[in-house]
């Protein structure tokens, strides 16, 4: 499976790295050129746990720019003030915001809508496998061979499931001191989504 590297160091205690595939490979790719923003702004949407707030940390701690996390739940005067400081100082500014985000205040609305969109999407199924991977990396919790073979057709398309399947399969290997084979595997899916019920036996 290939992985792009993203152009940022790893944060300090940190994920090493960040799963990219279809579903976030487009904006990754924005990411790398912020001089080519209009108006020096960009946008990143996604669903929650898609890993906006980690991209904005990499983006601003690499020195490509200035990030403000959970634009949509900022006030609007401090969005503006963020987009006028990034003009003056020619500094690109990266805002990130959970899907639905209206903008009221005319004046900022008028210039977001100038600026370039990103949006993290749907993951696809080689995503997924990765995110598996990486989340199991980060909680140093050894999945058994064929996992992503298991879990990738069974786990809910988004973000945040994987996030919670891995983290279930986390916590009932260390409860029982077990490996993580298939039977938690398949007792994680069904504690986090519901029970299989047959399905992709």
């Amino acid at each position: 499976m290939s992985q792009i590297a993203l152009p940022f160091a790893p944060l300090a205690g940190g994920p090493a790295r960040i799963a990219v595939g279809e579903g976030n490979g487009s904006a990754v790719e924005a990411l790398r050129e912020p001089a080519r923003w209009p108006f020096r702004t960009a946008v990143l949407i996604g669903p929650p746990r898609s890993g906006k707030s980690l991209f904005a940390r990499w983006f601003e701690d690499s020195g490509a720019g200035t990030a403000l996390d959970d634009a949509d739940r900022a006030q609007e005067a401090s969005v503006f003030h963020a987009w006028n400081r990034a003009q003056e100082s020619g500094t690109p500014l990266l805002l990130t915001a959970r899907p639905g985000w209206t903008v009221r205040l005319p004046d900022l609305a008028s210039r977001l809508g100038g600026s370039l969109r990103l949006e993290l999407t749907v993951p696809g199924d080689d995503l997924i496998a990765d995110l598996i991977a990486a989340h199991a990396e980060q909680r140093r919790l050894v999945l058994g061979e064929g996992a992503a073979t298991f879990l990738v057709p069974r786990i809910e398309r988004s973000y945040a499931a994987v996030e919670r399947v891995v983290a279930e399969i986390d916590r009932l290997s260390l409860e029982r001191a077990v490996p993580a084979t298939m039977s938690l595997w398949r007792e994680a899916i069904d504690a986090v989504q519901g029970p299989e019920q047959g399905r992709l036996l």
